[in-house]
């Protein structure tokens, strides 16, 4: 028979070749990230890049909204002062506005690299220097026909509107609101001082106060910025990380998969392979040791005729044990169910170990609830099941000892074999070893006869296959007690079925 192709070792002890280009991009991705957050400067100098792409576009979207700021002064300043003077500085503050715009939208279609973000970023704090000449050019308008103050009041306003809407779009260009207004405190301060006038001086007075606090708050809001981009770039790294490691967990899932299926194919071929070659010597063993072909002459040779034939019965159980563990395994353990009596099984098994157990010495108490109903499970597993637990009890109980056996209802409706014995016991921490393939504890070891330590594990799998419940219950130097559970559900006739019934014959009685 032509068999699949097997990979080669090669492949199993490497990643998934198939996830190469996504390992690699992952790996990438983790390192550049590590890199920029370990060895990037304090400050934002890590971020350079993300933080002028954000603040082009913002720049960008609020680009719209000055040509209607502009035009709306103008009309305000041109009915208070009744001059058309603000018409030209409209015009000039328009034409720096565009060139600026322009700017940011070649600034945001080149590459910006961390490389080349300092140049762009000083290219931009100049296109804002330019608008604050904008802002200067006003700051320096004078009123011919109105009262000085109501003017001044006029260009504080204007002035702190332009100031707030500098600081809200441009925050994430830090030092751009100082680089904006220094003109305008600077030709305002020189103006101040030459014509010492008290409403010049109460204007500059509001505007150097509300431009500090205005860079204080920008400072901190870019700040901000730069925590949520270094938090989103360690969520990244943490996400990239993950990636790689799930790849790698699947991998190693995949692999382990593999090589169990392989195992315990290995497994079920090697039973098979052994069990029909020991067939034919347990046969022929048995024939020899019957003596159907005649009598044999010498006792030695019969002695060991008997001990060949027990040898091979015991390792005829082992390999039956590792061949049910392998199918169990691989998935292909099937049930076949039919209706069965516990009760049944339980008197079976006993009268099977009764013989071991009086060569020992060992007494073997029945404690059974009467009428039990049949369970749905499959026979041969069940009593596998109740044999091995107590062939485990007979092995490991001392001369003289006692085995008891319960069979009865559990609290649930479903039904249950106990088999409790006053062995050597189980220290606790060896429990999970026990019940694990292969396991055996140090008491069982030195105190018993060698075994594959399959017994529970395959009792454990066949409760499982039923959809009920193992329980190991054991101490040092006190004993052991197992229990094996059948769910309500498989059986056939349940507890509270047969208490509704009473309860119906008991109101037939009252009203007769």
């Amino acid at each position: 028979m032509q068999q699949s192709p097997v990979s080669t070792s090669t492949d199993k002890i490497i990643v998934d070749k198939s996830r190469g280009h996504r390992n690699r991009a992952v790996n990438r991705a983790v390192k550049a990230t590590r890199e920029r957050l370990q060895h990037g400067e304090v400050g934002g100098s890590a971020f350079d890049r993300e933080l002028m792409v954000m603040h082009l576009t913002t720049a960008l979207q609020s680009a719209s909204i000055t040509p209607y700021l502009i035009i709306a002064i103008t009309f305000v300043g041109t009915y208070i002062n009744n001059d058309l003077r603000l018409g030209a500085w409209a015009l000039v503050t328009l034409v720096l506005h565009a060139i600026n715009t322009l700017l940011s939208r070649t600034a945001l279609r080149q590459q910006i690299t961390p490389e080349n973000a300092e140049r762009w970023k000083n290219f931009l704090l100049a296109g804002q220097f330019a608008i604050g000449l904008g802002w200067a050019y006003f700051s320096m308008q004078s009123c011919g026909n109105c009262t000085e103050n109501s003017y001044a009041l006029f260009k504080g306003a204007v002035l702190l509107i332009l100031l707030s809407f500098t600081a809200l779009s441009t925050f994430m260009l830090r030092r751009s609101v100082a680089v904006t207004f220094a003109p305008v405190v600077i030709l305002l301060s020189i103006k101040s001082v030459l014509s010492r006038n008290p409403y010049d001086l109460g204007l500059l007075g509001m505007l150097c106060t509300a431009l500090l606090f205005f860079i204080i708050v920008t400072d901190r809001m870019y700040l901000s910025n730069i925590k949520l981009l270094s938090f989103q770039s360690e969520k990244d790294d943490l996400i990239a990380e993950l990636e790689t490691a799930k790849s790698m967990s699947d991998e190693a899932r995949r692999r382990a998969e593999e090589a169990n299926l392989a195992k315990s194919r290995f497994l079920a071929s090697m039973s098979h392979e052994l069990r029909t070659p020991l067939n034919a010597i347990l046969g022929f063993s048995e024939v020899i040791a019957t003596e159907v072909m005649g009598p044999l002459n010498n006792a030695t040779y019969k002695e060991y005729v008997t001990d060949i034939h027990r040898s091979g019965q015991h390792l005829l159980n082992l390999i039956n044990e590792i061949l049910d563990l392998s199918r169990i395994e691989a998935g292909r353990y099937e049930l076949n169910e039919e209706s069965i009596s516990l009760l049944d099984i339980a008197e079976d098994c006993i009268g099977m170990v009764q013989l071991r157990a009086r060569a020992k010495n060992i007494t073997i108490s029945e404690t059974f609830e009467a009428a039990l109903p049949g369970i749905w499970a499959d026979e041969k597993s069940i009593r596998q099941v109740v044999l091995n637990l107590l062939s485990n009890a007979v092995k490991f109980t001392p001369q003289g000892g006692e085995i008891q056996v319960k069979v009865g209802w559990t609290s649930t409706g479903g039904q249950y074999v106990a088999i409790k014995d006053n062995g050597p016991g189980i220290p606790e921490d060896e429990i999970p070893v026990v019940l694990s393939a292969f396991g055996q504890g140090s008491i069982a070891i030195k105190s018993a006869e060698q075994g594959t330590g399959l017994g529970l594990p395959i009792v454990q799998a066949i409760m499982a296959k039923h959809d009920g419940q193992f329980i190991l219950k054991s101490k040092l130097r006190e004993g052991t007690e197992v229990i094996a559970i059948v769910p309500a559900k498989r059986v056939l006739q349940s507890v509270p079925a047969v208490e509704e019934a009473h309860a119906v014959e008991r109101k037939k009685k009252s009203f007769a």
